[in-house]
């Protein structure tokens, strides 16, 4: 069945049908693939119908070859290059708008004298 197709080539194909879980490529006459809808782009495909119908000519990538199942699984988005990630917004820094607040900044050894100072003014309201 598959002596032509090999796990790793890209492929021309066409699109024969499209369930919701993937699309059948016909790769040849003989040989049909399917590509399952996590392999369809890069990122989330909700409705594999966004993206392709039938008779669409795809380029495809041969992932697995199961000759005792007679299957073989493809991949479109394995054919093309990932999108460039773009930076997320950063979050505001709680600390960094502390040190910018009017009030200032107190280190912890400052503040550390602090509270051993309050500590032993109310050490006294305690004793009888």
């Amino acid at each position: 069945m598959t002596d032509k197709i090999e796990t790793g080539q890209v492929l021309d194909g066409k699109v024969t049908g499209i369930q919701p879980y993937g699309a059948f490529v016909a790769l040849n006459d003989e040989i049909q693939g399917l590509v399952h809808i996590s392999e369809v782009t890069h990122g989330y495909v909700k409705d594999i119908n966004e993206h392709l119908t039938v008779g669409d000519e795809v380029k495809v990538k041969v992932l697995k070859v199961d000759e005792a199942n007679n299957k073989v699984s493809l991949s479109i988005r394995a054919t093309e290059e990932a999108p460039k990630k773009t930076a997320k917004p950063q979050k505001s820094n709680p600390v960094k708008q502390q040190e910018d607040d009017a009030s200032g900044f107190n280190t912890l050894k400052d503040k550390l004298e602090q509270w051993i100072e309050q500590s032993e003014a109310r050490e006294g309201t305690f004793k009888k």
